[in-house]
């Protein structure tokens, strides 16, 4: 730390007018009336003599009680049911009538009726219309003061801490009403002299015109030869100031891409909404397939119809029905052109495959495509769970390609995203035989995680968009569940929740 004159040239002028006070006064509002400064500076001031180690700020809060609007009202006129049965008095009346003599507003006319009644304090008849005479309670009630009023007589603002029973009970009575009390949240601060800013008071800090910025007027003036100017201390803490960046989200996508592009893939893209017929019936996905409920997919309804490719649907029909040329089957049931033409918002990056399989020419093989995309379920969101994420997809069309190879390429890529080991185990899609999960050995927990699915595409996918079955490896990882870990995430929905302090502390990828 620097010493003591060092420290006090340093000193801002707003720190040159507060400082001296301290030794007087403790509170807030005192040292602004001692110092003539405005609320905001008195605190600017004392942040940054606190951060000086000079004072002590201790905040403390507490709920206080103030007046609202009808409150300010209420306690100049009286409260509504006050008013109501004093106009009442020992006459029966219509209750059009009281609230002519009182002066009540529609609102205010229903709230006393339903209090008063509940408190038996008044009896209705309808009798040519609604009537309304006192009870022997309510006759009663017009020579004592209610709770109620006891209470808006205070003094506000009223600290709750402070409340009897009774007065508490007033309280939550009169906040159930509109704009008669509220409780806000009052903080007040205390301000204590350190032993060093003590020293500093000896040393006689006084209010003096210094230089705090130095100005070409300044210096052309000559001015800066005949005042003090202001040191600066360049080790104070200082509020960090956080620069722009990309969303973390965004960074890791970036990243994702460069690992499939540095192991030769290419990226597809394609759009949002597409035909029934690229998301489930290229991939053979029978039409009866429980995926295709308006439960489980986005379906548009207008436009709610697609054009479909006329040279690729008679093959994708026959496969359906009966297995084409591939020697399936296929699903023994009759194949719907309308319901292939159904728009939907895609529920996975593989649509995107398959149009690229049909694009592919036997020239261009071998072939590698990725994608990272976004894709929609109609899902239910909860912590594990999103209905509209990103999807990393991935194909190998390659006459050589095998089970080995897929599982080189889906450790690799898993492996420059940080995970120690990656097993692919045994499981079913209707596109792909053989199918596997995809597991991740978690870094933290020491545990096998399901992050995605994978395998080879069956003949009936393939042969119909290429023209011939060859060996295409496939694969649709999910995004967001790769990436918590790298951000301490343990909910899915915290990813998009848009936390400042969260994007501006986030960890970027190292590539």
């Amino acid at each position: 730390m620097m010493n003591l004159d060092k420290l006090v040239q340093s000193l801002h002028p707003l720190e040159r007018k507060v400082l001296p006070v301290l030794d007087r006064q403790q509170s807030l509002p005192a040292i602004c009336a001692a110092s003539s400064l405005k609320e905001v500076e008195v605190v600017r001031a004392l942040q940054w003599l606190e951060n000086k180690k000079l004072v002590r700020v201790d905040t403390t809060s507490a709920d206080v009680v103030a007046l609202d609007k009808n409150g300010e009202l209420y306690q100049k006129t009286g409260l509504p049911e006050r008013r109501f049965l004093r106009s009442l008095g020992d006459k029966e009346l219509s209750v059009d009538k009281v609230a002519e003599k009182a002066k009540l507003s529609r609102d205010e006319l229903n709230i006393c009726l339903g209090l008063l009644r509940k408190k038996a304090l008044i009896h209705l008849s309808k009798d040519k219309g609604l009537k309304v005479k006192l009870t022997d309670q309510g006759k009663t009630a017009l020579g004592k003061e209610f709770l109620e009023e006891r209470f808006l007589r205070k003094d506000f603002p009223v600290l709750v801490s402070g409340l009897a029973p009774e007065e508490k009970a007033a309280l939550d009575a009169l906040r159930a009403r509109r704009a008669i009390v509220r409780v806000d949240q009052q903080k007040s601060r205390t301000i204590t002299l350190l032993p060093l800013g003590k020293q500093l008071l000896e040393l006689g800090v006084r209010d003096e015109k210094v230089i705090d910025a130095l100005t070409p007027q300044i210096i052309l003036s000559g001015e800066w030869k005949k005042k003090p100017i202001r040191r600066y201390d360049v080790a104070v803490h200082v509020p960090k100031i956080t620069g722009g960046r990309r969303h973390f989200v965004s960074d890791a996508i970036n990243h994702i891409k460069r690992i499939w592009l540095t192991m030769g893939f290419q990226e597809m893209t394609g759009t949002i909404v597409q035909p029934a017929f690229w998301n489930m019936d290229a991939l053979y996905i029978p039409q009866d397939h429980p995926a295709r409920e308006m439960q489980d997919t986005f379906f548009l309804k207008h436009p709610n119809k697609a054009l479909l490719p006329k040279d690729l649907v008679p093959k994708v029909k026959a496969v359906h029905e009966y297995g084409g040329t591939t020697g399936s089957t296929g699903w023994q049931q009759p194949w719907s052109e309308e319901k292939a033409r159904e728009l939907l918002l895609r529920t996975h990056n593989t649509v995107l495959s398959a149009q690229a399989i049909a694009r592919l020419r036997e020239n261009d093989l071998p072939a590698k495509f990725f994608s990272v995309q976004k894709v929609f379920r109609n899902e239910t969101l909860d912590w594990k769970h999103l209905f509209e994420f990103y999807q990393v997809e991935g194909i190998v069309v390659d006459p050589n390609a095998n089970l080995r190879n897929l599982q080189a390429y889906v450790r690799e890529f898993f492996l420059k995203m940080g995970f120690k080991d990656v097993r692919l185990r045994p499981s079913h899609f209707p596109y792909t035989e053989p199918s596997m999960e995809v597991d991740v050995l978690h870094p933290v927990k020491n545990e096998w995680v399901e992050l995605g699915g994978a395998g080879i595409f069956r003949p009936e996918v393939v042969q119909p968009l290429f023209g011939k079955a060859v060996p295409v490896l496939a694969w649709g990882l999910g995004m967001e569940r790769i990436i918590t870990d790298q951000y301490k995430i343990t909910d899915l929905r915290d990813v998009y929740k848009n936390d400042l302090q969260q994007l501006r502390e986030a960890k970027l990828w190292v590539n």
